[in-house]
């Protein structure tokens, strides 16, 4: 098979766009360049990629297929391309990074300590955010690297890498009516008020378990009002095991529960963007900090 990028290209933009006079309209080409580029893709293929015999291009079921696989080929290039950009690159002056409050924050404290002793003449900005604020401000520029937990999917803008796993635990005021179980079962914890997350917008959101429910924006201060006795709630481990909650809620047992589903913390940037020397170093330095968790 003889198939390009170009053709590749052409096939995703116009099956996205819906017609090859978009798809044509995006690329900044002719239609007919477009269409005569997914004609060949189709002939070294040895399939129809679109029924033409509509109005308008509809893909294929094989189609279907295809586009799946191409997206994949040209984003992979684009890694590529960005990689390859920082070979190139001298060492940015500015560097912004924005994050979710409630990432595992001592690692993180140690990553910018190193990178403070690493790029010593380096002007850093940190900003903390929900999801949705990261993704805007990476996506528009204002921030150069965001770390999420990831519980929707992103903007095409968007690349992103999973860098661990997070497990959650169930918290308690120690004079809450579910510190005295030794094993709480699902029917416990439904007699009482859960505080939920959910992103700023609501847009992503925990599943409540209990009827009773709260949802809120901010681990911390779910914890906070946990520690008030206001209700129970579900948090990272990192965030139960501060020194400032320790002593004021309780861990309590999973043993009779489902346990609840690990939160993955990711990296994002624009697709765009070149993999500068700082975000060389940052993705090799989270390779250390959370080893054989990365991916």
């Amino acid at each position: 098979m003889q198939w390009t990028l170009e053709q590749l290209k052409a096939f995703v933009e116009s099956a996205e766009a819906g017609s090859f006079s978009a798809g044509a309209r995006k690329l900044g080409k002719a239609q007919s360049r477009v269409s005569t580029a997914i004609a060949n893709l189709e002939v070294d293929l040895g399939f129809d990629l679109f029924d033409r015999s509509a109005k308008l291009p509809v893909l294929t079921e094989a189609g279907k297929e295809m586009l799946v696989d191409a997206k994949a080929i040209l984003q992979q290039c684009q890694r590529m391309n960005s990689r390859a950009m920082a070979v190139t690159q001298g060492d940015p002056v500015a560097f912004t990074v924005a994050m979710d409050e409630a990432v595992p924050m001592q690692t993180f404290e140690i990553l910018f300590t190193m990178l403070a002793e690493h790029f010593p003449e380096l002007k850093v900005t940190i900003l903390n955010g929900s999801q949705d604020d990261i993704s805007t401000w990476v996506s528009e520029g204002r921030a150069d690297m965001g770390f999420i937990f990831r519980v929707k999917p992103l903007t095409q803008s968007l690349d992103w890498y999973d860098i661990t796993t997070v497990n959650q635990v169930l918290i308690a005021a120690y004079d809450h009516p579910l510190s005295d179980i030794e094993h709480p079962h699902e029917d416990d914890l439904v007699k009482h008020r859960q505080l939920a997350i959910r992103d700023r917008l609501g847009y992503s959101q925990e599943q409540p378990l209990s009827p009773r429910y709260w949802h809120i924006d901010s681990y911390f201060y779910i914890a906070n009002l946990v520690m008030r006795g206001v209700g129970w709630a579900f948090v990272p481990a990192h965030v139960a095991n501060h020194d400032w909650l320790e002593s004021t809620v309780k861990l309590l047992s999973l043993n009779e529960l489902s346990s609840p589903p690990l939160l993955t913390l990711s990296a994002i940037k624009t697709k765009k963007r070149g993999w500068d020397n700082v975000m060389l170093w940052i993705d090799s330095t989270l390779h250390t900090l959370f080893p054989g968790q990365h991916s």
